[in-house]
């Protein structure tokens, strides 16, 4: 994998410093902000391949920066970096569109190692590019996905769970391999971000999403995709 760009927004100096130096020496080029505005024009400036993102920044917070790039057309992995460790805080990182959650204090293995995963992921494509079906297209390479010929916004995570889900139609997937595949095996997250994410995904893409077509629930398993070939 080539060496990326990576914007690392975090007030505290020290932890910026560390982060940077981590990264940096992985093989990785840093662009550092140390409050929430700065980091926004970084983004829009260098469209850096990743985001690793203080929670608590000043200025803009961490999780209003997230939904604003997920509204808009940056839809690089972002790693969230937070002192909160319990499930709820985890679950709101993640539905405001961040990809990972690193819990401080952390160690610069466990750092790497997850940035090296989320740009694994988003970044080296093993799949057939473009899918349809049933009125539904889905374009890995442009990330896009197509309802009726009307374009659906997916966040980060949801197109990584559907493109995952449509790969092999009809198979059905527990909610731990989703888990493992969609956010990696180290991710610290429980069944709960499954089902959370399948919901929203619902919502955009079923007609009726209480009686869904296309993503089906297969109790006391996990969930199927029917409609693309």
């Amino acid at each position: 994998m080539p060496d990326r760009t990576i914007l690392i927004a975090e007030d505290d100096l020290v932890i910026l410093d560390a982060v940077r130096r981590y990264l940096e020496h992985a093989g990785h080029r840093c662009y550092c902000a140390a409050d929430g505005n700065e980091a926004g024009q970084l983004v829009a400036k260098h469209r850096p391949d990743l985001v690793v993102l203080d929670w608590m920044l000043p200025g803009i917070d961490g999780l209003t920066l997230c939904e604003r790039w997920r509204k808009s057309d940056y839809f690089a992995p972002i790693l969230m970096l937070t002192a909160r460790s319990k499930e709820d805080y985890r679950v709101r990182g993640l539905l405001a569109g961040a990809d990972d959650y690193l819990v401080k204090p952390f160690s610069a293995q466990e750092l790497v190692a997850r940035v090296a995963a989320l740009l694994r992921r988003a970044y080296t494509h093993g799949y057939r590019e473009v899918k349809q079906g049933c009125g539904l297209t889905i374009n890995r390479s442009t990330r896009q996905v197509l309802l009726g010929g009307k374009s659906v916004e997916l966040r980060f995570k949801e197109f990584e769970l559907l493109a995952q889900l449509v790969e092999c139609p009809g198979r059905v997937y527990s909610r731990d391999e989703l888990l493992e595949r969609v956010w990696g095996y180290d991710f610290e997250g429980g069944h709960r971000t499954v089902d959370v994410h399948v919901r929203k995904i619902r919502e955009k893409i079923e007609t009726d999403p209480t009686h869904p077509v296309h993503i089906l629930t297969v109790w006391g398993v996990g969930y199927k995709f029917l409609g693309l070939p």
